[in-house]
């Protein structure tokens, strides 16, 4: 590991140890925020799950934070958010202690492979298979998690481009509204015989002979 690495996940793993320790519980009345902070307390609390998934959890202390100060209007999509930034630190978290876990199992099979050339090779081929078996089922579950990790990002892309796209459409129809009511109130105009801002530059009237 080079010093920068080294140094990056110091620098976030410090930063994780500061926002654990300065965060506050969250209120009585928002028990969604304090579940979520309580899943990604209990990845920070075991010895298996602290090394791991560092960034990830990282951000998804940082969007609990974010939800728990989010005005009221904004509630709801902030805590949409720290939701998925959990999940995903969950998600990482599995598959890093799995692949963890085949990384192991890989050096006990060679291990295994070497002691076959001193003791029954048979019983050691058996018991070789075994672990790849295990090995590869570990292989397959890494996959699967690091699949979900990949659909869950893109579907909150689309949720993202979703609501960009309403954004947009919403004030469409606002301007749409407006250029009516500009319409509507210079033809008033016109009928009353008074004069009104034109939503357009007005067209000459014809002369009359």
């Amino acid at each position: 590991m080079s010093q920068r690495e080294f140094a990056l996940r110091a620098g976030l793993a410090a930063a994780l140890s500061l926002a654990a320790f300065g965060a506050v519980a969250a209120p009585p009345d928002d028990p969604e925020i304090g579940r979520l902070s309580q899943r990604l307390t209990v990845l920070e609390a075991s010895p298996d799950t602290a090394q791991v998934g560092t960034f990830e959890r990282y951000r998804a202390r940082q969007a609990i934070e974010d939800a728990r100060q989010a005005r009221s209007r904004d509630r709801i999509e902030a805590v949409r958010l720290a939701d998925r930034r959990v999940e995903t630190a969950e998600i990482v978290v599995r598959t890093q202690l799995a692949q963890r876990e085949l990384d192991r199992l890989d050096r006990e099979r060679s291990e295994l492979l070497v002691e076959a050339s001193r003791r029954d090779a048979d019983r050691a081929r058996a018991e070789a298979e075994r672990l790849r078996v295990q090995a590869q089922i570990q292989a397959e579950e890494a996959e699967r998690l690091r699949q979900a990790a990949d659909q869950e990002a893109a579907a909150r892309q689309q949720a993202e481009g979703l609501l960009d796209d309403v954004a947009g459409k919403q004030a469409a129809k606002l301007r749409a509204a407006r250029e009516r009511d500009a319409e509507l109130a210079r033809k008033e105009a016109e009928l009353l015989g008074t004069d009104a801002p034109p939503a357009t530059p007005p067209k000459p009237k014809p002369k009359k002979k």
